[in-house]
């Protein structure tokens, strides 16, 4: 009788198995795990996005959009070390463009640091077209056209940019540049929020969850157009 109701659950999709399955102390464990696991990634996801690994030597790249207090910081970094020029890339201005005698982020910026007393003869404004999307990657593009346009060439490249942003605009400018140079980055601390509880704000989680999703999306679904 049993082997013919084996035979009958063989018949036709399915059979009858044992399996082991977790007691309480045992699912009660995996909690713990899960609950481990996921604290040790919400505390290091923003330190993987915002990592500082410079390379040294070549020119210093600064995104047009950073604030005033991450120009000083950029001043700072250009005295300490010996970059061949300062690069600022970026778009059209996203607010104030008619009240301004500067259109775009760079030209802006630019301005800035001179005020700020940076040299102007070592400082390079680069902007970009208005994109609707890809803006990192349109960046890098068009440094990488102005520098063959005027005959340069980069083997070494320091972007700096701010907070969790700084991954994806390492991997985006690499990728365009490929393997004529290597990239590197420099990642300031992004005001209104401490990086160290970035869940804690709304700000901070915004940023943080935004530019994981970004980096995300760079790594797995952008395709860069043909040079």
């Amino acid at each position: 009788m049993a082997a013919r109701n084996n035979r009958a659950c063989l018949f036709p999709l399915c059979t009858r198995r044992s399996c082991v399955v977790p007691t309480w102390r045992g699912w009660l464990l995996l909690l713990c795990l899960a609950v481990a696991l996921l604290t040790f990634a919400v505390r290091g996801v923003y330190s993987f996005l915002a990592p500082n690994d410079p390379v040294p030597g070549g020119i210093l790249v600064v995104e047009g959009w950073a604030g005033d207090d991450v120009l000083a910081g950029v001043i700072d970094e250009f005295k300490r070390n010996h970059y061949d020029g300062l690069f600022v890339t970026g778009g059209p201005l996203d607010k104030g463009a008619p009240l301004s005698e500067y259109k775009t982020y760079p030209e802006l910026t630019v301005a800035t640091l001179v005020k700020m007393g940076f040299d102007p003869k070592r400082l390079h404004a680069v902007p970009s077209g208005a994109v609707e999307k890809d803006r990192t990657y349109s960046s890098a593009m068009a440094l990488k056209v102005w520098l063959r346009a005027h005959g340069m060439a980069a083997s070494r490249i320091n972007v700096i940019t701010v907070g969790p942003h700084a991954r994806r605009t390492r991997y985006l400018f690499q990728k365009t540049f490929g393997d004529s140079a290597k990239v590197g980055v420099l990642a300031f601390g992004e005001a209104g929020f401490d990086p160290k509880r970035w869940w804690a704000s709304s700000q901070g989680f915004r940023s943080v969850t935004g530019e994981m999703l970004a980096y995300l999306y760079a790594r797995l679904l952008f395709c860069a157009p043909k040079d």
